[in-house]
């Protein structure tokens, strides 16, 4: 069985955040193809599992990734559910609003969770960076919302972060996630059904432009960043993991205002400014 190497603490910090930038441009492009494509949340989810899968399909077998069929399925429907609840909050509440909401459940769920079900220790250096990223979440989520139906946005965010971090306590409790060619395939067999129902097929937007997109997303927001990430979990705390992974929506509030024209406001900047402290008290530590 393919599994990841264990990999030094400071490399699983820079793994863990590199996956988190990579989360938050990820998220930008699927705004944009909500916006211009044609496709709904469910069918750019299925691009983006389909992508991965044939990428690691075509990699040597050694490279895949690969695991035990029963963890490949759980976590590839950990995946269906959290990326699907994911894109659909970005299109109801926003880019900014919609990422925000997913990742600030990190904290609480993971650490709550890691303590309970685990056995981690919350430590003070865990609480002092927890409290003033869940400040500057409640600073961003006071800011305006930027879609059409914010509450079903902000329920469908909540699931999309319980998915997320029961994949986190999951992986750190000793199960098999793994970013195989297995969890992308079962994730894309789950929604194909329901995006066939959708649509799945691209109807507007400039075709190279889309498939662009779409190869992008399923390559570096999705196939790269979730080795990145599970690799980095062999080494971070749960905890720490949940409060790295708030780059995401600094990342991706900042895109959504310079170039998908969110609002800016006050807030957002005081915001963002808390969820980089608390990353900053981590790193230093």
């Amino acid at each position: 069985m393919t599994s990841y190497a264990a990999v030094p603490f400071r490399h699983g910090l820079l793994s863990i955040s590199a996956a988190a930038v990579a989360w938050g441009v990820g998220g930008a492009v699927a705004a944009l193809l909500l916006r211009t494509s044609g496709l709904g949340p469910v069918a750019v989810c299925c691009w983006r599992f389909g992508v991965a899968a044939l990428c690691l399909a075509l990699l040597p077998s050694g490279e895949r990734g690969g695991g035990r069929r029963g963890a490949a399925v759980l976590t590839g429907l950990g995946l269906a559910v959290s990326q699907c609840a994911y894109f659909g909050s970005v299109q109801y509440a926003g880019l900014g609003l919609g990422t925000l909401i997913t990742i600030g459940a990190g904290p609480v769920l993971t650490s709550l969770g890691g303590h309970l079900l685990l056995g981690e220790r919350l430590t003070g250096r865990a609480v002092a960076a927890v409290v003033p990223a869940l400040g500057g979440l409640a600073l961003l989520v006071a800011a305006p919302a930027a879609g059409p139906r914010p509450a079903l946005g902000v329920a469908l965010a909540v699931l999309a972060g319980a998915g997320q971090s029961g994949l986190t306590l999951w992986a750190r409790g000793g199960g098999s996630a793994r970013a195989s060619t297995g969890a992308f395939t079962t994730g894309l067999l789950c929604l194909l059904p329901f995006a066939a129902a959708q649509g799945v097929l691209p109807t507007a937007g400039n075709p190279a432009v889309t498939g662009g997109a779409l190869l992008f997303l399923g390559t570096v927001p999705t196939l790269l960043a979730y080795r990145w990430y599970f690799s980095g979990l062999t080494a971070v705390p749960g905890t720490t993991a949940s409060v790295l992974v708030l780059l995401e929506p600094a990342t991706a509030a900042v895109i959504g205002v310079l170039f998908l024209g969110e609002p800016f406001t006050a807030a957002l900047v005081a915001g963002s400014a808390l969820l980089l402290a608390a990353i900053a008290a981590l790193a230093r530590a």
